[in-house]
């Protein structure tokens, strides 16, 4: 059994119209979420064994800050495919992973955050995992700093493919500020 997590990069800062959008850094609330959703890795023991992040600013300040708040203690790879990657980078990058690593975090963008969840959820024949379902139906809207953890019934990553995981959860800092 696999786990995928999934995280939409923190909230960014436009207050600077001259930044590249590859250079555009956290605004405060993306600095206060990033960790908050690592502390919820932390409460739910739920810590990756990789990270592997886009290289953007956003992103990089997301990873880092994540990683920080559940304690995690390897180093995260910086995948420069992630800035302006597809949904199909992303698997690839997953299908690339050890054996041993049993729980990988994706850092990234949208839209392509939202695809990966959605490409691994449903085949393209539009069969879920759970039923029959047409994948056109199933979407997930992922805000900044949103978390998905999805469920893969394999040993071995080179055989992931769109299709086969179940989300498991989904959570935004939104509501961690509702229960906290």
């Amino acid at each position: 059994m696999k786990t995928i997590l999934i995280l939409r990069h923190a909230k960014s800062d436009w207050s600077d119209p001259n930044l590249d959008d590859f250079d555009r850094p956290l605004n405060k609330r993306g600095l206060s979420d990033a960790p908050r959703m690592g502390k919820v890795l932390l409460s739910a023991e739920q810590i990756p064994d990789r990270i592997i992040s886009s290289p953007a600013r956003r992103a990089k300040q997301t990873a880092k800050l994540v990683a920080e708040a559940c304690n995690y203690k390897g180093s995260i790879q910086w995948e420069d495919a992630f800035y302006g990657a597809g949904s199909a980078d992303l698997i690839a990058a997953l299908k690339q992973l050890p054996l041993e690593v049993n729980m990988c975090m994706l850092i990234g963008h949208n839209p392509t955050m939202e695809e990966t969840v959605a490409s691994l959820c449903t085949t393209s024949a539009g069969i879920s995992p759970w039923g029959n379902v047409d994948g056109s139906d199933f979407s997930i809207i992922m805000p900044t700093s949103g978390l998905a953890c999805l469920q893969v019934d394999i040993d071995d990553w080179a055989d992931l493919k769109p299709g086969i995981a179940i989300l498991k959860w989904f959570i935004i800092p939104r509501l961690i500020k509702t229960i906290q």
